[in-house]
């Protein structure tokens, strides 16, 4: 999809960081508030379908300093679950030097340039993770219980 928006220019050509995918990170966090980790993940809602929940981790602490649960995967998405995380952790509130790294995939919602004018315009820099490096939200998906099938139903009243 990302070729395609690319090939006619609808979309800005991202300027990141790439972390190569390891075990650990070389220079890990030392203290809350210096690296947000941030994903989707899918949760199939009985009878009324897919959503999809972002989430942004502490990476020191390993805490969700905040969720959404959305419709869709958008860019304003991921505005909103950032702003709720900055009011959450007080960042918003008081002067900080260094406001939290943001640490994502490459997605869709990520390599916007509506999301990294909102970055930049916030104080927060931005890297993300090489391809198949395991973020919080695909850790956060195995911890779910599986959805399992709803048993049958009958319309007459007695047991199926």
């Amino acid at each position: 999809m990302y070729r395609v928006l690319k090939a006619h220019d609808l979309i800005t050509s991202p300027a990141f960081i790439v972390i190569k995918a390891a075990n650990e990170f070389k220079d890990k966090t030392t203290a809350i508030n210096q690296l947000w980790q941030t994903d989707f993940t899918y949760i199939k809602v009985l009878e009324w379908g897919w959503f999809h929940l972002r989430t942004v981790l502490d990476d020191y602490s390993r805490y969700i300093v905040s969720w959404k649960l959305c419709s869709n995967m958008r860019a304003e998405d991921v505005k909103d679950t950032l702003d709720l995380a900055l009011q959450a952790s007080g960042c918003d509130q008081v002067h900080v030097v260094h406001k939290p790294r943001l640490l994502s995939d490459n997605g869709s919602s990520y390599v916007s340039g509506d999301l990294a004018a909102w970055l930049k315009d916030k104080g927060m820099k931005h890297s993300r993770g090489a391809p198949y490096h395991l973020l919080p939200g695909r850790r956060l998906r195995s911890n779910l219980p599986r959805g399992r099938k709803p048993k049958a139903k009958s319309t007459d009243g007695t047991k199926p």
